[in-house]
């Protein structure tokens, strides 16, 4: 992702320096050009909350800001953890770490927009997991922004990195229906 993002710097400066006009369509235009980040979303989600877009979220361009996303995502986290039981701090005697986070845009949100997040668990291994999610916006069904921010479980009081829950994982292991479709992030319940 960090490459792609210094890779549209030169095609612009060189444009520049031919004496091309540098206009938002050309900036779009080299975007559309460099590999994109994707993030594949699951067919269900097992939870949803409704967010709006508050005055602090919004930046210099009129719309949401990029570190809000991350923020609203936080939220919904904190909410979906709250759901089943958890907070950030003890997912079945584990706190939690964000080890990484994605973001793929996809249209722009306004204030006072209220979004739907949906939130999916992914991708277990030893010690976390993925969540993803979905940001839709509520009036006309837009999506604005897919999540994925990576997790990893941790033990704050020996500050060491500790092994997926069990139960959590067992509560959400890739299931498949009865038409050989195969859904991750699903509870098994």
């Amino acid at each position: 992702m960090t490459g792609a993002v210094y890779r549209a710097a030169p095609l612009a400066l060189i444009d520049l320096a031919q004496g091309s006009e540098y206009t938002r369509s050309n900036f779009i235009a080299y975007l559309a050009i460099m590999s994109r980040l994707s993030i594949e979303l699951p067919s269900h989600f097992p939870f949803s909350t409704t967010l709006t877009i508050g005055i602090g979220d919004i930046n210099y361009g009129g719309h949401m800001g990029n570190d809000a996303v991350l923020r609203l995502a936080h939220e919904a986290r904190l909410r979906f953890l709250k759901s089943l039981g958890h907070t950030e701090m003890d997912v079945h005697g584990c706190g939690i770490i964000m080890s990484d986070a994605a973001v793929v845009y996809r249209a722009e949100a306004f204030h006072g927009d209220e979004l739907v997040v949906s939130v999916a668990v992914a991708d277990f291994n030893k010690y976390g997991c993925d969540l993803l999610y979905a940001m839709v916006r509520k009036r006309d069904g837009t999506e604005i922004a897919r999540v994925k921010t990576g997790i990893v479980f941790f033990d704050y009081p020996a500050r060491k990195v500790a092994r997926a829950p069990s139960a959590f994982v067992s509560r959400f292991q890739p299931t498949t229906d009865t038409d050989g479709e195969r859904h991750e992030g699903l509870p098994t319940e």
